[in-house]
């Protein structure tokens, strides 16, 4: 048992802290939520090793990221974001700068803080994990339908923040 699982893990860690990376929005948060997760797992690794170990972690995953956010009693809300994998340009394409590319995620995390648990778990679900409506739904334990809703209404929302502003004009302006 203890071989199975410390194998899973080393082959698929990673992609468990990046995807709670994206449910948190903090890597230090994901790493805790991953080890929770995980310390739970490893009691029952067997039958979770028989059926989808996946399937069940990303499950688990979801699930403890809605459970602490339903416990947090503080506002408490971290001020640094830790920066992602490094960035590289295609050939012939020069780098953005490091400000724009650290202004651009830092705007990108506070719309995505905007949105509810739900839309966000939904969408990290789908563009992230690749996972299609059944999927997230068996995740969630909601109907493929609900999780429909929650992406049209996360993703309108997104839409909405990133559309400018309808400009204003003066009207009696000089002609």
């Amino acid at each position: 048992m203890r071989h199975g699982f410390e194998e899973y893990v080393r082959a698929r860690g990673d992609a468990l802290r990046r995807f709670a990376y994206l449910l948190c929005g903090d890597r230090h948060l994901g790493e805790d939520l991953v080890q929770e997760v995980l310390i739970k797992a490893y009691r029952r690794w067997s039958r979770i090793e028989a059926d989808d170990p996946d399937g069940y972690l990303r499950t688990a995953l979801v699930r403890s990221h809605v459970s602490w956010l339903r416990r947090r009693s503080s506002g408490e809300r971290p001020g640094r974001r830790e920066t992602g994998p490094e960035t590289t340009a295609a050939p012939g394409r020069s780098v953005p700068d490091f400000a724009d590319q650290h202004a651009a995620r830092d705007d990108l995390w506070a719309r995505l803080d905007r949105l509810t648990r739900a839309q966000r778990a939904v969408l990290v679900l789908r563009y992230y994990e690749d996972l299609d409506d059944r999927q997230i739904a068996e995740v969630l334990r909601c109907a493929a339908s609900t999780v429909r809703v929650h992406a049209a209404r996360g993703l309108a929302r997104l839409r909405a923040d990133l559309s400018p502003a309808p400009s204003t004009t003066l009207s009696g302006g000089s002609r």
